[in-house]
């Protein structure tokens, strides 16, 4: 039993892919990132699931407390729910993904790149007075820019690698 990010749907061969386990949410991602691949992915023994809510709120908890949930999209959290309620294996090049992994103490594995070598934890720093706290599980997902607006001095608090 293993959970498959989407790198290994689009880069592994049929061979591997069959009988893995996958979240919904990934189809269409995989849709609109290679039709093609889509279709071929369709046709292969995969066991397509909707992870439980209970396991949704358990993983976005677990990338909360390694830093990393506002920068995972909600099919990663649907991958990384999978794996956590499943307690199977996450095979993935998402490295924000393999550190919620490694930092629940859970198996990780890369797809197609060297897999993560450490493990980092990250937290909220202001940009205006400097200080910090934990990421909170109830905060949204982005790409990239600030998470929040800091309650002490209104600035906007960006997502920093903590420091030791």
């Amino acid at each position: 039993m293993r959970v498959l990010d989407t790198a290994a749907l689009l880069y592994w061969p049929a061979s591997e892919i069959t009988h893995g386990i996958c979240s919904v949410s990934q189809q269409v991602e995989l849709e609109r990132v290679s039709p093609q691949r889509y279709m071929l992915i369709n046709s292969l023994e995969i066991d397509w699931r909707i992870p439980d809510p209970s396991w949704i709120d358990e993983a976005r908890n677990r990338a909360a407390e390694s830093g990393d949930l506002p920068r995972l999209s909600n099919v990663d959290i649907d991958v990384l729910a999978l794996a956590i309620g499943l307690n199977a294996p996450l095979y993935t090049d998402d490295y924000r993904l393999q550190n919620a992994m490694q930092m629940a103490g859970l198996e990780t594995h890369p797809v197609g790149v060297k897999g993560a070598k450490q493990v980092w934890q990250w937290e909220l720093r202001c940009s205006g007075c400097g200080s910090t706290e934990p990421v909170p599980a109830d905060v949204k997902s982005n790409r990239s820019g600030p998470v929040k607006d800091c309650v002490s001095c209104g600035a906007p608090m960006m997502l920093k690698r903590k420091k030791r």
